[in-house]
């Protein structure tokens, strides 16, 4: 099996679960070595009080092909987020790739309630967890991948650039935090690019995580039992999908091209010819502007 990124170090913060785990994954399988974080552990749970753990996302990645390497960290703490890339400096000297997926913030929304409305301290606790702890990371972490040319960060967002733009996006917290993630990536575009490394904003589509499978009452294996309740809902893509993604980009020696812009995984699939576990090219953005937001029939035809 080809695997491009053998001898690359990668840091996924926030890969406990959904698209962190994704996409560590798929970095492991092209070989590449993984330090993988998150605050769920075989010995201590988050508040989230999921099963998931950063140490089982470990063992994927190695199972995978890679190395992975499971660090518990908050990443609200800037000692323990210097602590982690002290690790990664000490082991590796190098970092190639830095992916902030840390977000934290699914019990903390509520859905289209206005911010006055809406609990202050949930809402300025998204906040912290959604920016607050990407700031810190490229903080401590962005030194040790600009040693050499060719890094690559990725942040993790919800919704391109375009479409935030002109939708309200779940209420002024969720809406904001997205915002502000999708710009991040613009700003270190400008501070990393003429530095020699690449940064982009990243979304997935509509996403099969382990949390929104549970919602639906379904399994990987039998989620399309969910499309009686939500026909939309065929579009959605497993966490792999953008993880394949963000291995194309690793992967691809001109990705410069894209430094600073706003990507998504189905676009990326398209101009990189990969594809979804079930070998589908889900394009979730695509199709909620053309058939789900103007209220047409669930119909995938010609998006996946």
């Amino acid at each position: 099996m080809s695997q491009p990124l053998r001898g690359k170090v990668a840091l996924v913060a926030g890969a406990t679960r959904g698209a962190g785990r994704g996409i560590a994954v798929e970095l492991g399988a092209a070989g590449a070595t993984v330090y993988v974080t998150g605050r769920s552990t075989r010995a201590r749970r988050s508040e989230y009080d999921r099963p998931e753990t950063v140490e089982d996302t470990a063992d994927l990645v190695t199972e995978a092909g890679g190395r992975g390497i499971a660090v518990p960290t908050d990443h609200l703490d800037p000692v323990q987020v210097r602590a982690l890339v002290d690790r990664v400096a000490g082991e590796q000297d190098r970092l190639d790739v830095l992916v902030n997926d840390i977000w934290g913030g699914e019990k903390l929304f509520e859905w289209d309630t206005t911010v006055w409305e809406h609990d202050l301290d949930n809402g300025l606790r998204l906040l912290r967890l959604a920016v607050e702890t990407h700031a810190i990371t490229s903080h401590h972490a962005l030194p040790l991948l600009l040693r050499r040319p060719g890094g690559l960060v990725v942040e993790m967002t919800d919704g391109t650039a375009e479409y935030n733009r002109d939708t309200y996006r779940v209420n002024f917290f969720y809406d904001l935090a997205k915002a502000a993630v999708l710009r991040m990536a613009f700003s270190l575009g400008h501070e990393v690019g003429p530095r020699g490394a690449t940064a982009v904003a990243l979304t997935p589509g509509w996403l099969r995580s382990e949390m929104m499978l549970d919602n639906y009452g379904v399994r990987e294996d039998n989620w399309r039992d969910a499309l009686d309740r939500t026909p939309h809902f065929a579009i959605s893509e497993t966490p792999r999908y953008v993880g394949r993604a963000v291995t194309a980009l690793a992967a691809d020696p001109g990705v410069s091209r894209f430094n600073g812009r706003s990507l998504s995984s189905g676009a990326l699939a398209q101009e990189y010819g990969f594809t979804d576990l079930d070998g589908s090219r889900p394009d979730a953005w695509r199709y909620l502007v053309e058939v789900q937001d103007p209220g047409r029939p669930a119909d995938t035809t010609g998006y996946r």
